[in-house]
């Protein structure tokens, strides 16, 4: 009984923390897809990367991060695009009518890297924040890709209120 009982206070235990953990710190997840390309999945392979929600506890996000979040046109499909602009900036969109968008407050735009294969801001518009559930903070395989994932805009995205700022 002693076994058992050690069975069970395990999992007892085990389960409430493993899900604790997940859900505060982060996880591991697949990608899949070439939207991402060449950071994610380079060679039509596939990557999985660990996102943190610890990094996004507060929808504390900066442009060039690259999140995870749920599709504004289909709750159950999760996306991972790269910030390109937050609330107020003006971003020059590549097909998305009007050719000019202000970001409105509470929200973000939201890119592929592989912009000619990318469901983004340039199909459903700017992106409430709160849609935002993870960082990608590096990808853990495989394990000859092991990199951090850094937070960088090219140059050719910038706002075009950055721009103009220079």
């Amino acid at each position: 009984m002693t076994f058992l009982g050690d069975i069970v206070k395990t999992v007892l235990l085990g389960v409430p923390v493993g899900i604790t953990l997940i859900d505060v710190i982060g996880y591991v997840a697949r990608v899949d897809g070439t939207s991402m390309q060449p950071l994610l999945n380079p060679n039509a392979g596939t990557d999985y990367v660990f996102l943190s929600r610890w990094s996004v506890r507060c929808y504390d996000v900066a442009r060039g991060d690259v999140v995870a979040l749920f599709s504004p046109k289909d709750p159950e499909q999760k996306l991972i695009k790269r910030i390109i602009g937050l609330e107020g900036d003006i971003i020059q969109t590549l097909n998305f009518s009007p050719k000019v968008v202000k970001v409105p407050k509470g929200h973000c735009w939201v890119e592929g890297d592989n912009a000619s294969n990318s469901m983004d801001s340039n199909l459903f518009g700017p992106i409430a924040v709160g849609l935002i559930t993870a960082k990608a903070t590096a990808i853990v395989w495989p394990p000859s890709r092991w990199q951090y994932v850094r937070s960088e805009i090219p140059q050719q995205r910038m706002p075009v209120n950055l721009i103009m700022e220079k």
